[in-house]
Formats: C-alpha cells, sequence, structure tokens
C-alpha cells in the first residue's frame, strides 16, 4: 500500500512542480530586476533622487499588500488556474512596459500596477499546493514553489548585468518581461485547479489523495469563518512574524547590487556575478530544511532558528562595516540563506493550524503582511542607504526586524503532531 502512495507521489511531483516552479520564477523575475536597473543608470536618466527611487521599487509591495486577500478569495472560491493566467498576461506586459518609461510618475504607476497583477501569485500557488499535496509533502512542495525566489535571483543576477552591460536597462525590462506571457499559454493548456479534473491520475489515485485530504482536516480544530480566522493569536502572529522576516528578505533582495557596487566599486557584470552566490547558497539550505521538516514533522524548529542567524548575520555585518568587504560579504551569504531556508515550513505550517474552509484567505493575509514587510524594507533599506551613503544602518534595521519575528514565531501555539497520514489512506483498499 506504500508503494501506492508514493508512485501517487512521484507521479504529482513530476506534473505539477515544474510548472509550478517556472511560474513563480517568472513572477520573481519582474519583480527583482528593479534592483540592477537602479544600479546601472535608470536614476540617472528619468533623474530620480534616491529616496524617490526606494519609494518606486517599494511601490510594487505596498500593491502587492492590498491586492493579496482579495486574489486568495477568489482562487479558494473561483479558480487557481483562470486567475493566475490572466496574472501571467498583465504582469509580463507590465515588466516590458517598464522599458518604455519616459518619466517618474508613469514609472511609478507601471511599478504599482505590476504589484497589484502579480499579488495572487503567491497565495493562489500556496492554495494550489494545498489542494495536490498531503501534510507529509508540504514543505517540500512549498519549497519547490519558493526556489523560485532565490533560483531566479541566481540566474537573474548574472543575465540582469549582462543584458544592461550589452543594451541597457530599458532592453533589459524589455527582454525578461516577453517570457510571462509566452507561458501564459502554457499554463493554460495544462494546468487544471483539482485532482478530478485530470486525465493523468487513475480513478483510484484521484480517490486516495481525497481520503488522504479529508484524513488530514479529521485532525485540524474547526473555524467557522473568515473573520474567526483572521482574528485567531496564530495567525496575527504569523502575520507579524512574515512582516518583519520580509523587511530582511526584500530589503537585502531589492538593494544587494547597489550595496555590492557602492562597497567595492565594481562594473556592472562583477557586482551581478558576486550577487549570485548568497543566492545559491539559499537553494541549498531550503532544500535540506524542507525535507527535515517534512521528516521531523516540527516546523518551528526550522523556522525561527534560522530566523535568529540571519538577524545574527546583519549584526556582524553591521559592526564589520565597509573595512572587511569579503567578511561582510560572507555574512550576508549566510543572511540569506538562512532568510529563505524556512519559507517551506512556514507556509506548510499554516494549513496544519487552519481548516480548509479558511486556510486559504489566513495565507493571503499572511502574505499579504508580508508584502507590506516587503514595501517596507524595499524603501528604508534603499532610503536609509542614500541617506547615510553606507549600508550600516540598513543592516542595522533588517537585523533588529529578523530577531523580532523570531520572537512572534515562538510564541504560536502548535496543535499535537497528528498520526501519519500514510499509514491510514489506503485502509479502504485493505478491507
Amino acid at each position: 500500500m506504500s508503494n501506492i502512495l508514493q508512485k501517487l507521489s512521484k507521479r504529482r511531483w513530476w506534473y505539477l512542480m515544474p510548472i509550478i516552479f517556472i511560474t513563480y520564477s517568472l513572477a520573481y523575475l519582474d519583480r527583482a530586476n528593479y534592483g540592477f536597473a537602479a544600479a546601472s543608470g535608470i536614476e540617472q536618466d528619468l533623474n530620480i533622487s534616491k529616496s524617490t527611487s526606494s519609494l518606486i521599487g517599494a511601490l510594487f509591495f505596498l500593491a502587492y499588500f492590498f491586492f493579496q486577500v482579495p486574489g486568495s478569495i477568489y482562487a479558494v472560491k473561483r479558480s487557481v488556474r483562470k486567475l493566475i493566467f490572466i496574472c501571467l498576461l498583465l504582469w509580463g506586459l507590465c515588466a516590458t512596459a517598464t522599458g518604455l518609461v519616459s518619466n517618474i510618475p508613469m514609472l511609478m504607476v507601471i511599478r504599482f500596477t505590476l504589484g497589484i497583477v502579480e499579488a495572487a501569485v503567491m497565495p493562489s500557488m500556496l492554495i494550489y499546493i494545498s489542494t495536490w499535496f498531503t501534510k507529509e509533502e508540504r514543505s517540500r512542495a512549498n519549497t519547490f514553489l519558493i526556489l523560485g525566489n532565490p533560483v531566479t535571483v541566481l540566474w537573474m543576477s548574472v543575465l540582469s548585468g549582462y543584458l544592461i552591460h550589452a543594451f541597457g536597462w530599458r532592453e533589459m525590462f524589455i527582454i525578461e518581461g516577453i517570457p510571462a506571457v509566452l507561458w501564459a499559454g502554457i499554463w493554460w493548456l495544462v494546468v487544471r485547479d483539482k485532482p478530478s479534473e485530470v486525465s493523468w491520475l487513475s480513478q483510484d489515485e484521484k480517490q486516495d489523495l481525497q481520503l488522504a485530504m479529508e484524513k488530514e482536516q479529521q485532525a485540524i480544530a474547526p473555524v467557522r469563518n473568515y473573520g474567526e480566522a483572521l482574528r485567531s493569536s496564530s495567525v496575527v502572529l504569523l502575520s507579524s512574524a512574515h512582516a518583519l522576516w520580509s523587511i530582511g528578505v526584500y530589503g537585502f533582495m531589492m538593494w544587494l547590487p547597489s550595496i555590492i557596487k557602492s562597497a567595492s566599486s565594481m562594473d556592472i557584470v562583477s557586482v551581478g556575478w558576486l550577487s549570485a552566490p548568497p543566492y545559491l547558497a539559499a537553494i541549498c539550505l531550503m532544500l535540506v530544511v524542507s525535507w527535515l521538516s517534512d521528516k521531523v514533522q516540527n516546523r518551528k524548529l526550522f523556522i525561527w532558528p534560522l530566523l535568529a542567524v540571519a538577524g545574527l548575520a546583519f549584526t556582524g555585518s553591521f559592526f564589520i562595516g565597509n573595512s572587511h568587504f569579503w567578511v561582510s560579504y560572507g555574512l550576508l551569504t549566510v543572511a540569506a540563506a538562512c532568510m529563505y531556508a524556512p519559507y517551506g515550513p512556514f507556509f506548510a505550517l499554516i494549513p496544519e493550524l487552519m481548516p480548509k474552509n479558511v486556510s486559504g484567505v489566513a495565507i493571503g493575509l499572511i502574505n499579504s503582511f508580508g508584502a507590506l514587510g516587503a514595501f517596507l524594507g524595499a524603501y528604508f533599506v534603499g532610503f536609509l542607504n542614500g541617506l547615510t551613503g553606507s549600508p550600516n544602518a540598513s543592516y542595522c534595521f533588517m537585523a533588529i526586524a529578523l530577531l523580532t519575528s523570531v520572537i512572534c514565531i515562538y510564541k504560536v501555539k502548535t496543535t499535537a503532531r497528528s498520526p501519519s497520514i500514510s499509514t491510514k489512506v489506503f485502509t479502504r483498499k485493505a478491507l
């Protein structure tokens, strides 16, 4: 019977994970490349001040904050497939249009609009994963989704450096926006919302998966409605933690190229290469942590200790300053790895605390607060760097945010571990 479950798992992984990974990867490509444009001429060409550049880079996340929950509700009540298809088309067009801007207000409108159309992507994908993967698989499945973040920034850092060097920042935006539009057609052709709608699973496999999901829900305390769920202490703490955590992640992601360039006086191609290794470290640690999280089934153990290490790494960079570039760079690499690694366990924790009728909207709210933190991180890190002429103040800011998020995660009360689903799923087959 365990062999049947293993076969089912492999089939779902091979069919769904490449699609999920590529889709989220394209979303990250179009939100992260502004940092390279800021380091390579967009500010001078459009006469943008440092503080205004920080605001423009962060506007994406402000829109992201406001439209997460509406997107989640549509995904739960209607269709993840339709929602992501429309979003792919619109964000590809917005990203390409960034290369055509001629003034600051136009750039602000495009960045804000890009945030609106990408807002639904993350919660919709997490909802989609919770429909197809069981509790014992979900941390790994979430990690393969979120790997689209560091993997994309890894190759985008190198590619963007070369594109800007060869053509310019305008051409970089245009070239990097086109893939999302092309991918929309593939998404529509191959994706279906529910296991019952696909032809590549047998009827028995569909029933086995449905039974596994039903068994899983029995171990979760019922929650009557959205209001009760969103007011729960778990959701409040997780929302606060994600907001503070995202200050560090997105402050780092948006402004790492500028930090490296100002600290080392390197050309943009070298900056691109140096921006990549922190994300390679993040990828490796994410894979290890997600596997251990599913194996041990203790999500918190693989979240707050790693965030604490990231906060301490930023603290070390603050004390070192610009006097020892390579030591500081090494600490930034540690911070990146430890900030990204807990994402799989974190988003696996939510549907284990909230029943299916409210978990989708809870994910949307928690992720929307993450977007608010991303806005604050992207804006204030860029602002502090421009104001002080050094990243030291922003290191301190990100360290405090991460260490505070550790407290929030530690206080979340988790339910006792439920019996392994894999031992129950095929009971009906044995009868």
